[in-house]
């Protein structure tokens, strides 16, 4: 069984987990100047593509408020290509509301970015920014709600 879980955008936290171990980073899909506007969008397609797992689960940090248009353009791009993928590979995926995430990780569902950060370091990892952080929070939520499906499966 292996799981992966995002935080799309240009710069693109990730996290997979397999056999019990959890590895993850943080991807950029910013193209230099004389990209096309779709190159990022290629790219992210071209990634998963290398990705060498069968995964069983795909969940994403599903935004519902951006605060410019181009956030949300972007993330909108991201997310048409990992449905895409998703469904070209026939792997489930799922969004996560990021208040539920941060409510879950930190306490709140307003947490801040460095606070969502030090919840991660305090689980014993060290994320490189908010991206990795967040695709870490988000396994951590769906490794604990797993486990609560398993126990209502098997009393």
């Amino acid at each position: 069984m292996s799981i992966l879980t995002l935080d799309l955008g240009k710069q693109t936290g990730w996290a997979i987990l397999t056999d019990g171990v959890i590895k993850s980073g943080s991807k950029s899909f910013h193209g230099s100047r004389f990209s096309g506007g779709g190159m990022c969008f290629l790219s992210s397609r071209n990634w998963l593509n290398s990705l060498e797992y069968k995964f069983t689960a795909v969940y994403f940090e599903e935004v519902r408020r951006h605060l410019g248009t181009d956030a949300a353009h972007c993330y909108g791009g991201f997310l048409a290509v990992l449905s895409a993928w998703c469904e070209e590979h026939h792997v489930p995926y799922k969004g996560v509301n990021v208040k539920t995430i941060k409510r879950f990780i930190a306490g709140k569902g307003n947490a801040s970015k460095s606070e969502v950060i030090e919840a991660i370091r305090e689980k014993g990892f060290s994320p490189k920014d908010d991206n990795q952080a967040d695709a870490l929070a988000l396994m951590f939520y769906v490794m604990d709600f797993s486990k609560d499906i398993n126990k209502t499966k098997n009393p």
